[in-house]
C-alpha cells in the first residue's frame, strides 16, 4: 500500500531533475511512493531516468477525457457531496480543471489508502492537492521553490489559501523559509526548510587540467539565470587577453537572443551554447571544468532563483563557484571560502571574479575543495529524503 502520493504538473522533467531524485531516494529508503503527473513531458531531451520508476507514473487524461470520466462518476454518485457541490458552483470559471483533476486523482488515492499527498511548486499541482484535501480529507503538503513564492500568479486558490490548508510547507532555503514565515505568520509553524538534495556519488572530483580554463554554466535559457551578463563578462575577459572557453548548458526561449549576443560580441570561438545534456553528461562536463558561473538576477516582476541545484552539483564536483548574492545562493556560496559572490547585473564584477580564479589556480582549487566538503555536509539527497520522511511521519 502506498504511504505517500506525489503529484506533479509534469514528471519527469529535464528542468526539474531534483524532483526525480527525491522520489527515487524516498523509494530507496523504503517509502512506497505513488506518482501522479497532470501532464506528460513532451519534446524534452532524453535523460538517464530509471525506466521502472517512469513506467509507474500515473498520467492524467487530457481535458476532454478527464471531464467525461469525472462527469460519469458524478452521475453515478461515486463522488463526495463536497466535490459535486463545488464543481456545480465553480462551473467553467478559471482553473476549473483543478477540481476535476482532484476528483480523478482523489478517487484513486482513496481506493489505494494513500495517507498523504505532496506536490512540488505552489502551482497547478498544489492547487489540485488543495481540492483533493477539500473533497477527500487527505492531508497535503507542498514544496515551494522560487517564482511560485516570490512572484506567484493570481488564482482563487491563492498561495495564502494553500499555506492555510496545507499540513506542511517545505521550501528549499532559509531565505525562502523566512520569507514565507513573514508573509504568512499564522502558518509559520508549518514551514520547513529542506534543501534540494544532490546525489553526490554521481559527481566526480574535478580533474586538474593545465589547458585553457573552462567556465561552465547550466540552466534554462531564461532571464533570471543572467546568461546575458555572463556573456558580457566573457567579452570583457576576451578584451583583456584572457584565454578561456565558456559553455552554457541548457535550452529555453532566450536561445536566439543569446546566440545573437555571442555573435555580435565576436565570442563564437570562446563561448558556446551547448543545448541540453543528460545528468551523466553534465557530471562529465563539470569534472573537466575550471570554474562554475551562474549570474542569477531578479526579474522585473520579482521572480528570481532561490537555491539553484546546479550550484550544489558544481560544488559536489569540487568547482569554485562565481554567482550573485540573491535569495538562497549565499547559503551555498561564501566569498573567500568556496567561491565569489558579486552584485547582480554587474558583468564587470563578474568578469573580475572569474579572472581572479583563473589567475590563481591554487586558490581556485582550495575553494573547490571546500565547496565539495560543504556539499557533502549540507546537500546530500540521503539527508533531504530523511527529512521529508520525518515530515510525512512515515
Amino acid at each position: 500500500m502506498p504511504e505517500v502520493a506525489y503529484l506533479f504538473e509534469r514528471f519527469p522533467s529535464f528542468g526539474q531533475t531534483f524532483c526525480y531524485r527525491e522520489v527515487a531516494e524516498l523509494e530507496r529508503q523504503g517509502t512506497t511512493v505513488q506518482v501522479y503527473a497532470i501532464r506528460r513531458p513532451g519534446g524534452e531531451p532524453k535523460q538517464d531516468w530509471d525506466e521502472q520508476l517512469v513506467r509507474r507514473v500515473h498520467y492524467l487524461p487530457e481535458e476532454n477525457e478527464l471531464v467525461r470520466e469525472v462527469d460519469q462518476s458524478l452521475r453515478a454518485g461515486k463522488v463526495p457531496e463536497a466535490a459535486r457541490a463545488a464543481i456545480e458552483q465553480w462551473g467553467r470559471q478559471s482553473d476549473f480543471l483543478r477540481l476535476y483533476q482532484a476528483v480523478y486523482v482523489g478517487l484513486r488515492m482513496q481506493q489505494d489508502g494513500v495517507r498523504r499527498v505532496h506536490a512540488h511548486f505552489a502551482g497547478m499541482a498544489a492547487r489540485t492537492a488543495f481540492w483533493i484535501n477539500q473533497f477527500f480529507g487527505i492531508p497535503f503538503s507542498f514544496t515551494a521553490h522560487a517564482n511560485d513564492i516570490f512572484a506567484p500568479r493570481d488564482f482563487v486558490v491563492s498561495l495564502a489559501k494553500l499555506a492555510d490548508a496545507a499540513v506542511g510547507i517545505v521550501t528549499v532555503s532559509d531565505y525562502a523559509a523566512e520569507f514565507l514565515r513573514n508573509r504568512f505568520p499564522e502558518a509559520a509553524g508549518k514551514v520547513h526548510r529542506i534543501y534540494n538534495g544532490v546525489d553526490l556519488a554521481r559527481f566526480h572530483r574535478v580533474t586538474v587540467d593545465n589547458g585553457i580554463p573552462a567556465i561552465v554554466s547550466i540552466g534554462r535559457l531564461i532571464e533570471k539565470k543572467g546568461f546575458a551578463d555572463l556573456i558580457s563578462a566573457c567579452g570583457l575577459l576576451k578584451s583583456r587577453g584572457r584565454l578561456f572557453a565558456c559553455e552554457i548548458i541548457g535550452e529555453g526561449p532566450l536561445e536566439a537572443a543569446l546566440q545573437s549576443q555571442i555573435a555580435e560580441d565576436g565570442l563564437e570561438a570562446c563561448v558556446r551554447l551547448a543545448g541540453p545534456l543528460t545528468q551523466s553528461e553534465i557530471a562529465l562536463r563539470l569534472s573537466h571544468a575550471t570554474i562554475f558561473a551562474l549570474s542569477c538576477v531578479r526579474e522585473e516582476g520579482g521572480g528570481m532563483d532561490n537555491l539553484p541545484t546546479v550550484i550544489m552539483e558544481a560544488m559536489a564536483a569540487g568547482l569554485p563557484v562565481v554567482s550573485t548574492a540573491l535569495a538562497g545562493v549565499p547559503e551555498m556560496v561564501e566569498t573567500g571560502v568556496n567561491g565569489v559572490l558579486v552584485l547582480e547585473h554587474h558583468p564587470t564584477a563578474l568578469a573580475a571574479a572569474i579572472e581572479y580564479l583563473i589567475a590563481d589556480p591554487v586558490e581556485a582549487r582550495r575553494f573547490g575543495d571546500r565547496g565539495r566538503a560543504l556539499a557533502q555536509e549540507k546537500f546530500s539527497i540521503e539527508a533531504s529524503a530523511q527529512a521529508l520522511r520525518a515530515l510525512f511521519e512515515l
